[in-house]
């Protein structure tokens, strides 16, 4: 949320994938809520080259199945950053073997 109060003032700016985002909803945020926070943050378009991406850091990495997908998008995302880049995340250890060492990867 402090990220986000960040973005909201033009003082860092969050970026995601449609796919985190869905993958992160809990059934219990409103609609207001969910608006508010998509408000706040700009969710990369994915496409095939994306798509392709992925699959080569996945293919490097060697994790296999749905777990790693988002995960494999989310480090395409951050890799097309520019500056110093942080992806935040409750497992560390799978985005940290798909992202270079200049990203920060930290648990939530």
């Amino acid at each position: 949320m402090a990220w986000l109060g960040l973005a909201a003032g033009g003082e860092a700016e969050v970026v995601t994938s449609p796919l985190t985002l869905i993958e992160a909803y809990d059934g219990r945020t409103t609609e207001q809520r969910w608006d508010w926070v998509l408000s706040r943050l700009r969710v990369a378009g994915i496409g095939k080259n994306e798509a392709r991406q992925a699959r080569r850091l996945l293919a490097d990495a060697k994790p296999r199945g749905h777990k790693y997908a988002i995960d494999a998008v989310l480090a395409v995302i951050a890799r097309q950053q520019k500056g110093q880049v942080t992806i935040f995340t409750s497992d560390v250890d799978d985005l940290e073997k798909l992202v270079p060492e200049s990203i920060v990867v930290k648990k939530v």
